[in-house]
């Protein structure tokens, strides 16, 4: 009994602390499921990508990717903190914030911390890139706060996607100016994004008081709009540069039309079908933006 009663003291005290180290672990896991880290990674790798396809050499393809990172990792733990209460009230899973896996305040922190990174890594890739930046960043805080429930959910959509061509080409020195087809290629896929991302939640979003633009189209609407701006984008990348459309551009065309018809047929079946399928034509417009370029005249 005494030997039992010396070490059960010191049994507990080291099961105690693996739960304490278990519980911090578990919080620090939630942290990073409360980005968003899919779609996060997702844009700092295309940022990426752009940056160092524009020439802008290492440290300063470094340096953009790592604004874009920081500000997709303000905004995703911004739309967890924000949405906590509504979550947990829908039972949705994979919702740290909501589960209680991570608290809301400590969400909370980390986007303000995030974002106050944000700032000066994008001013520091320029004045008037870091702005255009900052901006598209403010614009997605805004669709958490406020938008995603109006019919304007569309906007930080494609103010952001078109603002990731722009804030890449005016980082590089001399900043010149995006060309006009990248921009507009972004905005369009932003806008298509959107309806994708939407697309598999919409009933229950729709439960829950949400009425963003794909809430007001409904499943079969949303469905039928999204292989406009998906096609419109590859529209205008192929034909926007001067000059003919050339085997690339054509080639991009059949495989995009493709794909952006296929996933939202899919998608009444596969509710991811329809997300792929943009994912697919974002490749695919990755592609020639990287060969056309997103700077210049």
């Amino acid at each position: 009994m005494d030997a039992v009663d010396r070490v059960s003291p010191a049994g507990a005290g080291t099961a105690g602390a693996g739960e304490a180290r278990a519980g911090r672990g578990s919080r620090v896991v939630g942290l990073a499921l409360a980005c968003h880290p899919g779609p996060a990674l997702a844009v700092t790798a295309l940022a990426c990508a752009l940056a160092l396809g524009s020439g802008l050499g290492g440290p300063r393809s470094a340096l953009v990717t790592a604004a874009v990172l920081t500000g997709q990792l303000s905004v995703g733990w911004c739309n967890d903190a924000y949405d906590a209460r509504r979550d947990a009230d829908a039972g949705r899973r994979g919702k740290p914030a909501a589960d209680g896996t991570v608290g809301a305040r400590a969400v909370w922190v980390a986007a303000g911390v995030a974002f106050a990174l944000c700032v000066p890594l994008s001013l520091a890739c320029g004045v008037l890139a870091g702005t255009v930046h900052l901006a598209a960043v403010a614009a997605a805080w805004l669709y958490n706060l406020r938008l995603k429930a109006t019919a304007l959910s569309w906007l930080p959509y494609v103010a952001g996607f078109g603002a990731l061509p722009a804030t890449v080409a005016l980082s590089v020195p001399g900043g010149p100016w995006p060309r006009w087809w990248t921009v507009t290629a972004g905005a369009l896929l932003g806008f298509a994004a959107h309806l994708a991302d939407t697309l598999p939640d919409i009933a229950a979003d729709r439960a829950a008081g949400i009425r963003g633009l794909p809430h007001r189209l409904g499943d079969r609407g949303t469905r039928l709009l999204l292989p406009v701006p998906l096609l419109g984008a590859t529209a205008v990348l192929a034909f926007g540069p001067p000059g003919p459309v050339g085997a690339a551009g054509a080639a991009a065309l059949v495989l995009a039309g493709a794909a952006s018809l296929a996933g939202p047929a899919l998608g009444r079946r596969r509710r991811k079908a329809a997300l792929a399928g943009a994912v697919a034509v974002a490749a695919v417009d990755l592609a020639l933006l990287l060969a056309r370029g997103v700077g210049g005249a």
